[in-house]
């Protein structure tokens, strides 16, 4: 038996044991002619102390990072000697017999909370990064979340069924991962993107409560909220649902795993809805971060008649003005302009604003407004004494654009918000269609979720105005979670993709196996996916979804530590009849 006990589980009630301990020297301190060596694992840390006094031991030389062995007889301290902050500094280790496992070499990086590193270095070399005590806790946290989530909806009856990973290609969202396949020559295979066919199929055959973590693989380009090549949601699927169950079921796995796994997070936001076009009107984003206020208002024709020319213009060229309050500041000549440069980076020509002070209502352009229009916009934005109100006029696009990436500028430098908060919102009723940069008609997020109001969307001429039962979740600025209400009748789904000239062959050669499953007896049925590393991400305060994973790729979608991506041999690629291009042929000799 290498050890006894791990280095947490050591406390004063094992006094005069003797007890065998393995793992890593965190730190080696000699003090006159006393040894210390602090003993680390993932449980915690323990202090070894050699007193050659007591011990007639050879204590051999260690050096952080090695891996040793030891046998002691643990002994409490003096009451005046204990650290309260920790259980295992209640005792120390007088050494009885010490042996060296492995030695290790100087590490590229020291193990400590910040290192003085790049994050390639650290991913490279991940295997120490682990050591860290905050990667390890955050792998530990995953760990605990999957388990919880696992249990979770297996206790209220939804069956986890693991999905198929090669499938076939639908590049209806992002790019497809393809596999050749060596039996099938000049075929391929597609990693899933979501599990979605075969969770609905599932429906069809009569499993009404499917859940899965499901891996998903996106060939997208990485953000900080996105991680690169694949991700992990919890993917539900559920028969005889409407939105409101759906609702339900979300809310409450939120509300039972945040007290139990990060108890110092409150809800503050708890679930409000939003109408997609309420959403993007107010703030310009279908996942705004409700921890604080400055909506935007729109006050186009309260200006109408504006003895402010600019304003005036602007309403006369169909144009757009909004506002936003900046609760609680009066800004400075210098914060002024620095606002304006942010907006002016954003496509707008200038910043407008007032500032409301104790004695008097600062900046040129009040004096451009009448005492209506001035009780005007303090009645819509809610500004009161302190406050300032900032305005953009310019069009619809630049102007919602500037004042939403102005409220995340100011979010983040001025406003001191609570990580611990979490304002969630439900972003509702999102439109069916969009045009594509080609002006043409197309879905805009999935083709399959039901239409809201089917008889009035028949007839409706402008197919932008016609609306699904898709919702999101959205989490202090993230979007976390995705779902819809399925259009499970074969005929109106078709119907749907006629909206945007595609016929029912191209149904059958894409989506064949369901269109077909469709024709016997489909019950009504809805979805929902949870972004797990993201909500992850969240309840441990990373700034980057990269930190969640035990083994992440970079920034540049790689796999520094094991090389990947990486080439093949000549042989490999002929087994399955594959050959490189000539421009592929000419970036690999450059």
């Amino acid at each position: 038996m290498y050890r006894t006990h791990t280095c947490w589980e050591l406390t004063a009630k094992e006094a005069w044991k003797t007890v065998t301990l393995c793992w890593r020297v965190n730190k080696v301190r000699n003090l006159w002619w006393m040894s210390f060596i602090d003993l680390r694992d993932r449980y915690g840390i323990t202090q070894i102390t050699h007193d050659p006094a007591k011990s007639k031991i050879e204590f051999p030389d260690v050096k952080s990072e090695y891996v040793v062995q030891i046998v002691w007889e643990v002994v409490a301290r003096p009451e005046s000697m204990i650290n309260k902050d920790m259980a295992t500094w209640a005792i120390e280790i007088n050494t009885l017999e010490v042996k060296v496992l492995t030695k290790a070499k100087l590490l590229p990086f020291s193990i400590v909370d910040e290192p003085n590193t790049s994050e390639e270095n650290r991913f490279k070399h991940r295997y120490l990064d682990l050591r860290r005590r905050k990667i390890l806790d955050n792998v530990l946290f995953r760990s605990k979340m999957l388990n919880f989530t696992r249990n979770w909806f297996s206790d209220k009856w939804f069956v986890d069924v693991q999905t198929p990973i090669f499938t076939v290609s639908s590049p209806e969202w992002a790019r497809d991962y393809l596999v050749p396949s060596r039996i099938n020559p000049g075929q391929f295979y597609a990693l899933p993107q979501a599990p979605q066919q075969y969770k609905q199929l599932l429906m069809v055959g009569g499993i009404d409560k499917y859940f899965q973590i499901a891996p998903c693989f996106r060939d997208e380009d990485p953000r900080a909220d996105r991680h690169s090549c694949e991700f992990y949601q919890i993917d539900c699927e559920m028969s005889f649902v409407n939105q409101d169950d759906v609702y339900a079921i979300v809310e409450w796995y939120l509300n039972q795993l945040i007290p139990t796994l990060s108890p110092h997070k409150k809800i503050t936001v708890a679930f409000k809805r939003l109408k997609h076009r309420e959403a993007v009107d107010q703030y310009w984003s279908d996942k705004p971060d409700l921890r604080f206020g400055m909506s935007l208002v729109d006050m186009t024709q309260d200006f109408a008649q504006s003895w402010f020319s600019v304003f005036k213009d602007t309403v006369a060229a169909n144009w757009t003005i909004k506002a936003m309050k900046f609760e609680n500041k009066i800004l400075t000549r210098k914060e002024a302009d620095e606002l304006t440069e942010e907006v002016k980076k954003n496509g707008a020509k200038w910043l407008a604003y007032l500032c409301f002070d104790a004695e008097w209502v600062k900046w040129s352009i009040a004096k451009f407004f009448t005492p209506e229009e001035m009780e005007t916009i303090k009645t819509k934005t809610w500004a009161t004494t302190g406050d300032s109100v900032l305005f953009v006029a310019d069009a619809y696009d630049v102007v919602t654009t500037a004042l939403w990436r102005l409220r995340i500028y100011i979010r983040d430098k001025y406003l001191n918000l609570n990580k611990d908060d979490l304002a969630f919102c439900w972003i509702e009723d999102f439109p069916l269609f969009e045009m594509t940069d080609e002006w043409k008609l197309d879905f805009c997020h999935n083709p399959f979720s039901i239409v809201k109001w089917w008889a009035e969307a028949l007839n409706n001429s402008n197919k932008l105005e016609i609306y699904s039962e898709q919702y999101d979740l959205s989490c202090n600025g993230y979007e976390i979670l995705s779902g819809s209400i399925r259009n499970h009748d074969p005929e109106l789904l078709l119907q749907a993709f006629k909206m945007v000239g595609r016929g029912e062959d191209e149904i059958k050669q894409k989506f064949g196996a369901m269109y077909e499953a469709f024709q016997f007896g489909p019950p009504p049925h809805g979805w929902f996916a949870i972004g797990f590393d993201r909500l992850l991400m969240i309840l441990k305060d990373e700034e980057n979804i990269r930190e969640v994973y035990a083994f992440p790729k970079s920034w540049r979608a790689q796999d520094v530590m094991m090389g990947a991506p990486w080439f093949v041999d000549q042989n490999q690629l002929d087994d399955l009849g594959i050959e490189l291009n000539a421009k592929t042929k000419k970036l690999l000799q450059a």
